[in-house]
């Protein structure tokens, strides 16, 4: 009895490990998408379309690389799209320009180029359009929100620049305010000097 217990524990034992490993590879094709054959329907009749791991690899590159592996990767998207145009080669710029730690990094151009790529989303697999929306998305709230942040640099420039005007105003007047009290001082001076002078001399006659 005590055998045909442990083999009834190991059974069990045996028999969720099963359950969790095969729940573990459902969540792994939920989160990449889809599973293989899906992907492989919505992609029929686009050829030469890259998958979406290559289009993320790529933007992990872009965003956590040096200097020097950003500009390779920017050169390299914008020759592709200035001399190949297309749906992928357009889409691969305009990703790199909604990517954000980069000198080049440009919303505005990105969330433009992005509405045009889902302008003619027959031409995109399903996983390409789901990330130009995603980036579409962003691109617009980064645009939203640096187009904010230059109003509120200018309307503090502004303010600056008024203050500064009404400050050199203020200095303005209180050194010709000062000047016409030097000018006041020097004239009651030589007058103070010409009555001494009057006196000295009317003591000197008497």
């Amino acid at each position: 009895m005590r055998n045909r217990g442990l083999t009834v524990r190991n059974i069990a034992a045996t028999a969720l490990t099963v359950l969790l490993l095969t729940g573990c590879a459902q969540t792994k094709d939920f989160l990449t998408g889809a599973s293989r054959s899906d992907s492989s329907d919505s992609e029929v009749g686009i050829l030469g379309a890259p998958e979406a791991e290559h289009y993320l690899a790529e933007l992990q590159r872009l965003a956590a690389g040096d200097p020097a592996t950003q500009a390779e990767i920017f050169a390299d998207a914008q020759a592709g799209a200035q001399l190949t145009p297309g749906s992928q080669t357009n889409l691969r710029f305009a990703l790199v320009l909604a990517t954000p730690g980069h000198s080049e990094f440009d919303p505005d151009v990105a969330a433009s180029m992005l509405r045009e790529a889902l302008a003619r989303t027959e031409l995109m697999t399903q996983a390409e359009i789901a990330l130009a929306t995603i980036h579409l998305k962003s691109a617009e709230q980064i645009a939203v929100a640096q187009a904010e942040v230059q109003r509120l640099r200018s309307a503090t420039s502004r303010a600056a620049q008024n203050q500064e005007s009404i400050t050199n105003q203020r200095l303005a007047t209180a050194e010709a305010e000062n000047r016409r009290l030097r000018r006041e001082l020097d004239e009651a001076e030589q007058k103070l000097e010409a009555i001494t002078s009057i006196e000295r001399s009317i003591r000197e006659q008497e």
